[in-house]
């Protein structure tokens, strides 16, 4: 009894101890992210806000309140489509949100809030939602008129990232290169 006792007791010690070697891992994880993130903060706060991210930030503020009065209202959201295949009036709700999200994203990177690469992989989580990719998809076109500019670079990344999802058949986390594995 007293072996069948002690060998229970010994799977629970390892049980535990792969539990807290799996918390440790988590935590220092996490605390690499924060301390990224506050590193980047530093980053900007020693900036002085310039025009330019002024001009930006305004702008960002301005498409947010057009879109969300063409996402609450059908009506208004009809002017905004300009999509490749007809839509209903939720479906162009979705694709103007999406259009928020990734716009959002590209703001973000314009001021220096992310890097290419997490650019990169904030993108690559959104595509996992359908909706996202047939927003991609319908407004391929519009992309098309964007040349020479950090927008249509990174639309390219994301039109590359999308193809790789579309013939991967890897878990999505690990699919596609970001910016700087291909430098």
């Amino acid at each position: 009894m007293a072996t069948r006792n002690f060998g229970a007791h010994a799977l629970g010690v390892v049980a535990a101890a792969g539990l807290t070697t799996g918390v440790l891992l988590a935590l220092t994880a996490q605390r690499r992210t924060l301390e990224s993130l506050h590193a980047r903060l530093e980053r900007l706060e020693e900036q002085p806000p310039t025009p330019s991210h002024a001009n930006l930030a305004r702008q960002q503020h301005q498409h947010w309140e057009l879109l969300s009065k063409a996402i609450d209202d059908p009506e208004l959201a009809e002017v905004l489509d300009h999509y490749d295949v007809s839509l209903t009036p939720k479906q162009r709700r979705q694709y103007l949100f999406a259009n928020a999200l990734y716009t959002n994203l590209l703001f973000y990177y314009r001021i220096g809030n992310l890097t290419k690469d997490e650019f990169f992989q904030h993108v690559r989580g959104m595509l996992q939602n359908p909706v996202v990719r047939a927003y991609w998809n319908a407004s391929r076109h519009q992309r098309a008129s964007i040349t020479d500019t950090d927008e249509a670079e990174l639309g390219r990344i994301v039109d590359d990232l999308l193809q790789a999802l579309e013939d991967a058949d890897d878990e999505w986390w690990v699919v596609g290169m970001s910016p700087s594995e291909e430098d």
